[in-house]
């Protein structure tokens, strides 16, 4: 990694980047509220979570088996601020993950695959692995149990896509290298960004 194979990407501007998030990164309690202790509380980001069920009121148990639907928009807000490992910008702002290149398709009722097609920014980029285990890392770490994960390079966007997509697909290689304490502390670099 010490040299940048492509120092021109294309960038997007992140104000053109479909998501349903708010531009704002303000926390949802009123600080002016809290006057001075302010800086004193802690943020919950459990609070946060898009996933999460909201507290009710009420004592019934028939909500309990619901399950809230989640679409490619909440996954591409998952995925597009990740860190790339090369440049300072997110892989939604190099056009590495696109909203149409996410698709979940619902194999049971209790079990979704989501696939997920990265366009690396240059043929030959040789991260184009490291960014495709950040993603798969990112979604599971957020994603509930009934979704399965598929991460792949976009078909002819890779001189060597098939092998990038064969080592992203074998679950022995991809648990070995979240063993890799140095590949670990790359992902944790891209996946600090993430919102």
């Amino acid at each position: 990694m010490a040299e940048i194979q492509n120092s021109n990407p294309t960038v997007r501007n992140v104000a053109d980047l479909p998501t349903r998030r708010g531009r704002t990164s303000s926390p949802t309690t009123n600080i002016h509220s809290l006057g001075l202790f302010a800086d004193t509380i802690p943020s919950s980001s459990y609070l946060l979570d898009p996933f999460e069920p909201a507290p009710t009121s009420s004592g019934s148990d028939s909500d309990d088996d619901a399950v809230e639907p989640i679409d490619e928009q909440e996954i591409y807000d998952l995925i597009s601020t990740i860190s790339d490992p090369e440049h300072p910008l997110s892989l939604g702002s190099l056009a590495v993950v696109n909203l149409p290149d996410i698709h979940i398709k619902s194999l049971s009722r209790d079990l979704q695959t989501v696939l997920v097609e990265i366009t690396p920014t240059i043929t030959h980029c040789s991260l184009a692995t490291v960014i495709g285990l950040g993603v798969r890392v990112r979604l599971e770490q957020s994603l509930p149990p009934r979704f399965r994960v598929d991460v792949r390079i976009k078909e002819g966007t890779h001189s060597t896509g098939d092998q990038v997509n064969k080592q992203l697909g074998d679950k022995e290689r991809v648990a070995a290298a979240l063993e890799n304490a140095q590949l670990m502390g790359v992902l944790r670099k891209m996946l600090e960004t993430c919102q």
